[in-house]
């Protein structure tokens, strides 16, 4: 019988007007923009309704507004979304998750979520760090593009996403970053570009973050999750309160295993992937991924009231 992961995504997916025809539409997805706005003390709900767009791409407002649209679209919808027999969120999405499985509660992860986005923004000061997208190369030239980038500047680098087949993310100290793609070219590499963030997410240089974080997710109460959770860090399923507590402190420096996660949860059998929240990126690695391995996938992307039609 097919199976179902749920996926929450991670920063990227935010856009000026996110939530606002779905709030509009349902009432229970309305009352968790209430809750967010009430558990943050400022209108979050208006920055994700008019931005500026500026504001909204801040770190510290990006991981809430794409929290709260995730769960704005499981509460609006639980009755008519198929069950899930496991989830899986893209970094900050691995909160969504929890929330969605009832292991954390909104209020908790939305306030620490603005606090994560503080904290691993402040890790690092603008302009030193970087983060660059590498396409169609193997894992094993990304790691050699990464150790020669290193070694040239003296500085961090390592992978940081790794998104799918061929499609890797670098992250470290800026200058490393450019040895590591100069390395990348010279080893036939053709595809690759800079991403458009303030920060080295993911990486060795976010440890000031991690110990910033860690007090706070010590100091929330974790349940089980209703169903396993296959975290970013190690690519497991998990659903032991400390088990999932522990992966949201290591996943801030460790890199994100999502090609891994789908993989797990092939090989577990699901065909029948539904993302929770604004954009489609984390169904079309999904539905990729399961192609190259000869599995036909269903894979929706529910975020909006006309996205319902894909329920049937």
């Amino acid at each position: 019988m097919s199976k179902v992961a749920w996926l929450f995504p991670g920063q990227g997916s935010q856009a000026v007007g996110m939530g606002v025809a779905l709030a509009q539409a349902e009432p229970a997805a309305l009352a968790v923009l209430q809750e967010a706005d009430a558990a943050l003390g400022f209108p979050l709900s208006k920055l994700m309704a008019e931005g500026p767009e500026e504001t909204l791409k801040l770190t510290e407002h990006t991981q809430p507004a794409i929290l709260t649209h995730s769960i704005m679209v499981v509460q609006a919808w639980s009755a008519r979304l198929p069950r899930p027999d496991f989830a899986a969120g893209h970094s900050l999405g691995e909160y969504s998750a929890l929330v969605a499985l009832g292991a954390l509660a909104f209020k908790d992860a939305v306030r620490t979520v603005r606090e994560r986005g503080r904290a691993m923004q402040e890790a690092v000061p603008v302009g030193v760090g970087a983060m660059a997208a590498i396409l169609g190369m193997s894992l094993a030239d990304v790691e050699a593009s990464c150790a020669e980038g290193a070694k040239a500047s003296g500085k961090i680098v390592v992978p940081a996403n790794f998104n799918g087949p061929g499609q890797i993310v670098i992250a470290g100290h800026a200058e490393a970053v450019e040895a590591a793609l100069e390395a990348a070219k010279a080893r036939g590499g053709r595809k690759m570009m800079k991403l458009p963030v303030s920060a080295p997410f993911h990486s060795p240089l976010m440890e000031p973050a991690k110990t910033r974080m860690e007090p706070i997710l010590r100091g929330l109460a974790f349940k089980a999750t209703s169903c396993p959770l296959v975290n970013n860090v190690d690519a497991v399923a998990v659903s032991d309160p400390e088990a999932l507590r522990d992966g949201l402190v290591r996943q801030i420096p460790g890199a994100v295993r999502w090609q891994a996660s789908m993989d797990l949860l092939l090989d577990q059998g699901v065909t029948t992937f539904v993302e929770l929240g604004p954009g489609k990126v984390l169904a079309g690695l999904a539905k990729r991924q399961a192609k190259e391995r000869g599995i036909e996938a269903v894979t929706l992307s529910l975020g909006a009231p006309e996205d319902l039609a894909q329920l049937g």
